[in-house]
């Protein structure tokens, strides 16, 4: 049997049952969008780097009020996460060229979601053949970056992007 080390997944284990607060409330109040991989602050809702993704560059957009429910979200926030999404596609677009996008969110824990107190949509970039037999028989998925180096990516050609 093979053995694939992936040391940065304790924190998720360790963090997740422990917490009490809500990480997509705790990370925007810090004010330390580098550190917590915020890259894009707009009134009503946010786009950040999940630090757990499912591929490079997996990008999520959330309100910054605490609602677990999608139908609580006012017309001006629903308005602003359609167009953040518009944004993190384009983004993701412009500098790392998937084939394609899955756009979506887990209303719910039987649905699958991990914070299913805050909602929030997930914008999964895709690449033809991105899954191989890893995922299928190992249930492993392999990231060919770190999420500094694609933090950075991102920002500056979101920064580009945004003149």
């Amino acid at each position: 049997m093979r053995r694939i080390w992936a040391p940065w997944r304790m924190q998720y284990i360790q963090n997740a049952d422990k917490s009490k607060s809500c990480i997509l409330c705790d990370k925007p109040a810090e004010k330390k969008d580098k550190a917590n991989y915020i890259l894009y602050r707009g009134k009503y809702n946010f786009i950040i780097l999940n630090a757990f993704p499912y591929t490079q560059g997996h990008l999520m957009v959330a309100p910054y009020r605490h609602i677990g429910n999608i139908n609580d979200l006012t017309a001006k926030e629903a308005a602003e996460h359609v167009k953040l999404l518009q944004l993190g596609v384009k983004l993701l677009g412009e500098e790392a060229h998937p084939d394609g996008f899955n756009l979506g969110m887990n209303l719910g824990r039987v649905a699958g979601a991990g914070l299913d107190t805050h909602i929030h949509t997930h914008i999964v970039p895709r690449w033809n053949g991105d899954h191989n037999f890893m995922t299928v028989v190992a249930d492993v998925r392999i990231l060919n970056e770190g999420l500094d180096v694609t933090y950075q990516k991102l920002k500056k050609c979101l920064t580009g992007l945004l003149k």
